[in-house]
């Protein structure tokens, strides 16, 4: 391996590595990060996959700590959405063509980023219906850019679960629905042992990340942490636009 080959896989580390914290303190963030700023240096289906083995690992090392915390009811209906949405998701990434996709992606991310940068405030639990509505969203989002985050983000923390319930819940949704795309990734042949070594490559920086995120939760400013976490995903976002445009 050549100095020039080294170089992506260490900007990429970092990026990851960034991301885990995000993802070690709030319970989300790994994907929109770590995937916006991936899909710069290498194809988007080929970081999707070792993205979604990375989500897969962190779930995993997180989930003893918070699993008392987790809002069960809503996660079940979340569930069954996302089972829905993921298999049309993963066709969209296996059959269209990558700076649409990357566009599409980037497009997402900035919708997204600015509905969180809004916040919402509910009353109550959404209902049945509503709730699996999201879990669809998140599913599609999720097979097809590997970051169903969003919707499932804007539920929890927009809702009276609180904090604390909202990031564990999110913890052990991202677990699910990491698993059952990996399933059908597999499927239309996207997860090979190409992905598994990038993540691999990218297991260390995973695990330092979480564990120093993880270490933040309680004593970090959440406002102020959500502010920054949001101001990198637009300015991620907004590159990888501006590449795909030229690309097509």
């Amino acid at each position: 391996m050549t100095p020039a080959d080294l170089l992506p896989l260490a900007a990429a580390s970092a990026f990851i590595f960034l991301a885990a914290i995000v993802r070690g303190y709030s319970g989300f963030g790994f994907s929109l990060l770590s995937i916006t700023a991936l899909s710069l240096l290498f194809p988007p289906a080929q970081v999707i996959p070792a993205i979604f083995l990375l989500e897969v690992a962190a779930s995993l090392h997180l989930l003893p700590s918070i699993w008392r915390q987790v809002h069960w009811r809503s996660l079940g209906l979340l569930m069954v959405g996302a089972v829905a949405g993921t298999p049309l998701g993963v066709h969209a990434l296996a059959n269209f063509p990558q700076a649409p996709m990357t566009l599409a992606l980037s497009v997402f991310v900035l919708t997204a980023t600015a509905l969180l940068w809004r916040g919402f405030s509910l009353t109550k639990m959404p209902a049945a219906p509503a709730t699996l509505a999201v879990g669809t969203a998140t599913g599609l989002a999720n097979g097809a850019f590997g970051m169903g985050g969003p919707p499932v983000v804007l539920f929890y923390f927009a809702s009276p679960a609180g904090h604390a319930a909202g990031r564990a819940s999110l913890i052990a949704y991202f677990l699910f629905t990491d698993l059952v795309g990996l399933a059908f990734l597999a499927r239309e042949g996207l997860v090979t042992s190409q992905s598994g070594l990038l993540a691999l490559a990218f297991l260390p920086a995973l695990a330092a990340g979480v564990w120093l995120g993880a270490r933040s939760f309680k004593t970090a400013d959440p406002k102020r942490f959500r502010r920054i976490v949001l101001v990198v995903l637009a300015g991620l976002a907004t590159i990888t636009a501006v590449k795909a445009l030229l690309a097509l």
